[in-house]
């Protein structure tokens, strides 16, 4: 019987160890936190096994050091149980052994037990069982009691089975928690790349930046608590800080807010900027750059607060900055790698967006004078014009037109620099004199423009022309040099919305020519007579490309002639205009018109092109071989363009090398000297000569003449004019130079014999002139080729 009854009482324990593990491994399986685990495994370990404690510890990653995570046991007195030892070295005490070796171990008695640390509540026996999964200790779980031997072998089998389910579930749980962080980390990755895409893509399309600074406030919020928020603008050269974007406890402020320095000096922000370094800061770090003098604490203490700066030009550099007053919020360096990000961005955006408004200001401003330019002014009145219909009976506008006088000889004698250093400190004294609402413009050279808006009464007009006047009444020192200023005005009015900007330019422009021709500091005001004149213009430049198109054009040839024996050695080719309804127009009448419009270069295109036709049926019709030569404009030589089409007429005709000559004002040339030797260089394949026309007439002829790539001089007729009885000495010294130039010389406008008779005396080697040839049609030309004049 006695071995029935301990047979029975065996499985009576088997039956009650299944059981207690069965619920173990039921009640683990429904767990998915440590915390559970750990709460749930002492807690039965003591309730289901009679055991007075159970603490569990976790070894930390570098295996060396356990920490306990979890505890629970009958306390002897009313105190909540404690467990002594928080934190146990590998090899420290029993429970460190266990963890080093791996190996459970039962000790009865733990005064026999060297290793045993007694705590404040010393034990006599001790049951510690290792956490193990794939042979990795993960910890410990470690039991004692005050009666010695109290464990037996069965709570040793139980506890260690325990161990090996509770270790599984750790791995399980750890595995399940590292692959949830890690798609966390996957998603905030994918988070933050999405908004740094953003972000670039903002910077790329801004166009405005408060929409940037608050689109940009959005993303950012949306990876970090920015609820206070502000974005500054540092102006280096006014030590004034501008807040272009604030958001305070998630609400935004509007308005700019300028910080000057004397507000600025004393706050983080400002030595921020000067330090040029992030900061990340938290109370106490704060508190130690206020004790080290670097800031003061200027409002409300944060909890957090970080400042990244950033720099856009040599001037201007910024600051972004959010502040925390959570407790439980403060910015990290992460945070601050984002913001870094952030403040290049902002940089970029307000680089665009500076060079943007640089750009805009170039496009509609000079750039030596930096007032506005013709389209800004034109833009301008346009506007005004149209407001017209808002404003009072009797309101109009006004619209001056300056032309410095004299400035070209001032530029040609002095030299650029001291005409343009003349209009800068022109121009400062007149814009000293106009309104606020007044527009200043640069039209271009010495010509100029005030547009005055909402004039009440004419004499505001007035009062404004004594201004100027009276600013400009006294000699000027511009590098050394005193000089005067004087101004030629025009003024139009314009007071009907149906009125057009540039008409009204173009009058007050007509005015100022009739106030030029009336000698210097005149003003006219627009009137009937000029409008009729500005009929006959716009008529003109209408009718101008029809008369091309329709060959109402006609050119008329005068002999260039040897001096010594009047020997015809080429014509200059002078065009006439057989205007179907007016008749035959001067060339004075519309070319003028022609060089102000651009439509010379269409014209002069078309003169060569039939100058080509009459050398080609010439040579065709087995005459002789003659240059003609043809004026034209100075547009030509500011484009390569013109050394194709010239080829291209030789092509088109066949015509003979050295056929076509050139013949241009020195002011074109030189205007474009660099540009004007390489069109010439380009056409030295077809020998074409470029002649100079009314030399001596200007004032930078000497000076320029050696640079110039010109083949011939013409000596003007006002010069051949005064030939009487002997040479003149100005012809004697033209003569002189272009010998000693190299260059052949024409004088135009022989009249009489006793010219011809004194040049002959002289170097001169051609001539034309009405005293042997007017010019004559293309036939008439043919009959003069193999006859002497």
């Amino acid at each position: 019987m006695p071995y029935q009854t301990d047979a029975s009482k065996a499985l009576e324990i088997k039956t009650d160890q299944l059981s207690i593990i069965n619920q173990f491994s039921s009640s683990l399986l429904q767990l998915d936190t440590l915390d559970e685990l750990f709460k749930y495994v002492t807690t039965h370990v003591v309730n289901r096994l009679g055991f007075v404690d159970c603490v569990i510890y976790l070894a930390d990653e570098s295996g060396s050091i356990l920490n306990q995570v979890a505890s629970m046991g009958i306390a002897h007195t009313r105190d909540k149980y404690q467990a002594g030892r928080k934190v146990i070295s590998f090899n420290e005490g029993i429970t460190g052994a266990v963890a080093t070796t791996g190996q459970a171990v039962i000790i009865n008695d733990v005064t026999q037990d060297k290793r045993y640390i007694a705590d404040e509540r010393p034990a006599q026996s001790e049951l510690c069982v290792p956490l193990i999964y794939k042979e990795h200790v993960l910890g410990v779980i470690d039991c004692e009691h005050h009666i010695k031997n109290y464990f037996t072998n069965a709570h040793l089998e139980i506890l260690t089975t325990v161990a090996h389910l509770l270790s599984a579930k750790i791995n399980q749980v750890n595995t399940v928690s590292s692959l949830q962080k890690t798609v966390e980390k996957l998603n905030d990755a994918h988070k933050l790349e999405n908004s740094l895409l953003q972000i670039a893509n903002l910077t790329y399309k801004a166009n405005d930046l408060d929409t940037f600074f608050e689109s940009l406030h959005f993303i950012i919020n949306s990876l970090l608590r920015a609820e206070n928020f502000f974005i500054g603008l540092y102006d280096k050269s006014i030590d004034v800080l501008d807040i272009v974007y604030i958001v305070e406890e998630g609400i935004q402020t509007k308005t700019h807010q300028k910080i000057s320095k004397e507000q600025l000096k004393d706050t983080a922000s400002y030595y921020l900027l000067k330090t040029e370094k992030t900061l990340l800061l938290n109370k106490r770090t704060f508190q130690k750059h206020i004790d080290k003098g670097n800031f003061k604490m200027v409002g409300r203490q944060s909890e957090s607060w970080l400042g990244v700066p950033f720099k856009t030009n040599d001037r201007i550099s910024g600051v972004i900055v959010v502040q925390s007053y959570d407790k439980a919020l403060h910015y990290n360096e992460h945070d601050s790698a984002l913001l870094t990000y952030v403040s290049r961005q902002i940089s970029m955006a307000i680089d665009r967006q500076l060079a943007r408004q640089e750009l805009e200001h170039k496009a509609l401003h000079d750039e030596l004078t930096g007032l506005a330019n013709r389209s800004l002014l034109i833009e301008r009145a346009k506007h005004a014009i149209l407001r017209l219909s808002r404003s009072k009976k009797g309101t109009c506008h006004a619209l001056l037109y300056l032309d410095f006088d004299r400035f070209k000889s001032i530029n040609d004698s002095l030299g650029h620099e001291v005409g343009d250093h003349f209009l800068i400190k022109i121009c400062e004294l007149i814009k000293n004199t106009v309104r606020s609402t007044d527009t200043f413009a640069r039209l271009g050279g010495d010509e100029f423009a005030i547009f005055m808006e909402n004039i009440t009464h004419k004499n505001q007009v007035n009062e404004a022309l004594k201004r100027i006047k009276s600013v400009l009444s006294k000699p000027l020192n511009i590098d050394g040099h005193l000089l005067q200023a004087s101004t030629s005005i025009g003024i139009a009015y314009s007071n009907n919305i149906n009125d057009k900007a540039y008409i009204l330019l173009q009058q007050a422009d007509a005015a100022m020519y009739e106030a030029k021709s009336s000698g210097r500091g005149h003003v006219k005001f627009f009137n009937n007579t000029m409008r009729k004149k500005l009929k006959t213009h716009a008529d003109i430049e209408n009718d101008l490309q029809h008369g091309i198109e329709h060959n109402e054009f006609e050119l008329y040839f005068q002999p260039i002639f040897t001096i010594a024996k009047s020997e015809i050695v080429g014509f200059e080719a002078l065009v006439r205009w057989h205007h179907p309804k007016k008749g035959f127009v001067p060339p004075n009448d519309f070319i003028p018109i022609a060089e102000t419009t651009g439509q010379i270069i269409n014209l002069d295109l078309h003169l060569l092109d039939l100058a080509a036709q009459h050398i080609s049926n010439w040579h065709k019709l087995g005459h002789r071989f003659l240059k003609v030569t043809v004026n034209v404009s100075s547009r030509h030589f500011a484009s390569l363009d013109f050394v194709a089409q010239i080829h291209s007429i030789y092509n088109k005709y066949q015509l003979p090398l050295g056929s076509l000559c050139l013949e241009i004002t020195e002011s074109g040339l030189i205007e474009n000297l660099e540009l004007a030797t390489q069109i010439i260089e380009g056409l030295s394949p077809l020998k074409v000569r470029l002649c100079l026309d009314d030399f001596g007439t200007g004032y930078s002829a000497l000076g320029y003449l050696h640079q110039l790539p010109i083949h011939v001089l013409k000596i003007d007729k006002s010069f051949i004019d005064h030939l009487q009885d002997s040479t003149n000495p100005l012809v004697e010294a033209i003569l002189s130079l272009a010998q000693s130039l190299k260059l052949a010389v024409v004088a135009e406008g022989i009249e009489t014999q006793e010219q011809l008779t004194i040049l002959q005396s002289t170097a001169c080697d051609y001539g034309q002139g009405f005293f042997k040839s007017k010019p004559v049609t293309a036939k008439e030309a043919i009959l003069l080729i193999n006859n002497p004049l």
